[in-house]
């Protein structure tokens, strides 16, 4: 037994260390940006739930509830900014919901809410306080009180199509 844990000593003693190289990677590269975009793929990393896949290179359904990891512009954290979300509801959707609300929060503050009741392109704007956007990351939530459920025309939950999101300096 004895020899065997001299043996096991010598060997440590005999090993070289081996270099640590530093070598740079892709994922260094990866910058958060202030908008999030369906269609450009370095947005993908900043949705971080409730998005499904990538639909015609421009556009993805979201589920009831969808958030978006977002860089504040410079000099938000001492003016603020205003936060958009560019969508479309189609109608074949609307009319097994007759409206919806969506609901937004930044690093979970409530910041705004608006009901649609029509069909159609839109952009949601709601104005988001200094002191929610400290930091070089935020987190904006949606909601929306009526969505389909996964099943009713399709497998997946569906809410909205999403094109944008951002924070806009004022």
């Amino acid at each position: 037994m004895a020899a065997l844990a001299a043996g096991f000593a010598v060997g440590i003693g005999c090993r070289r260390e081996e270099k640590i190289k530093l070598e740079p990677t892709d994922e260094g590269s990866a910058t958060l940006m202030t908008t999030a975009h369906a269609a450009d793929p370095r947005s993908s990393v900043q949705l971080v739930k409730g998005f499904h896949a990538i639909e015609q290179n421009s556009w993805r359904w979201t589920m009831g509830k969808f958030a978006v990891t977002l860089r504040p512009p410079a000099g938000s954290a001492e003016k603020g900014a205003t936060l958009a979300l560019k969508f479309s509801i189609p109608d074949a959707v609307l009319k097994k919901m007759k409206s919806t609300t969506l609901s937004a929060s930044v690093q979970g503050t409530p910041v705004g809410n608006k009901s649609y009741t029509a069909p159609g392109e839109y952009t949601f704007t709601t104005d988001v306080p200094a002191a929610l956007l400290k930091g070089d990351a935020v987190v904006a939530e949606y909601s929306l009180d009526r969505f389909l459920p996964a099943g009713a025309v399709d497998a997946r939950e569906l809410g909205v199509v999403f094109i944008s999101t951002g924070l806009e300096s004022k």
